[in-house]
């Protein structure tokens, strides 16, 4: 399989770091797997979230009540179909702001790490990738307000590249050490 996901898991939640979209959906093509793709860049909340999945991912009616509706959307109701060849994954820009906290995220993430265990147990791949929002600031951009919330960082989106995020971590070694050497 000369594919980029002839190194990944077949049931796998990671981060979409090292792969574009359309590598991917060529890979899902390739293999013969469905391809779903949702960018929750302009969710603010966690029923804002599930609302873009369920559109996006096309899910069934009632998928956005919560999280276990879901689940129950990406695995049994799926599952009930009929056979299933596997699943390549996109979730971009998951929100990262007050509103949509790290427990947020990582609920949600949970869902899509169950749903692969799910899979995984009737032997089909199901690899999930994700992204998250950055919001910044540009300078001497105001910083906007709600009447009764502190100050917060503008909602505009920055796409960064895996590039910018394998540098931006103080733990990426080999970064540093070549920034060194020039």
């Amino acid at each position: 399989m000369d594919t980029p996901l002839r190194t990944v898991r077949n049931n796998i939640v990671q981060s979409i770091r090292a792969f574009r979209v359309d590598q991917l959906q060529g890979a899902a093509q390739a293999l013969g797997h469905h391809f779903l793709y949702a960018n929750a860049g302009q969710a603010q909340n966690k029923q804002d979230v599930l609302d873009a999945l369920s559109k996006q991912y096309t899910l069934p009616e009632g998928a956005n009540k919560n999280f276990d509706t879901l689940y129950d959307a990406l695995t049994s109701t799926i599952h009930k179909s009929g056979p299933q060849t596997g699943f390549v994954v996109v979730l971009e820009h998951i929100p990262s702001h007050s509103k949509f906290d790290k427990e947020a995220r990582e609920q949600l993430l949970d869902i899509f790490r169950d749903a692969a265990d799910y899979w995984s147990d009737r032997k089909v791949p199901f690899r999930c990738f994700y992204s998250f929002a950055v919001a910044r600031v540009s300078q001497g951009e105001p910083i906007v307000t709600d009447s009764n919330e502190e100050p917060r960082p503008t909602d505009k989106l920055v796409d960064v590249s895996p590039m910018a995020l394998r540098m931006s971590s103080p733990f990426n070694a080999g970064y540093w050490l070549s920034a060194a050497a020039a």
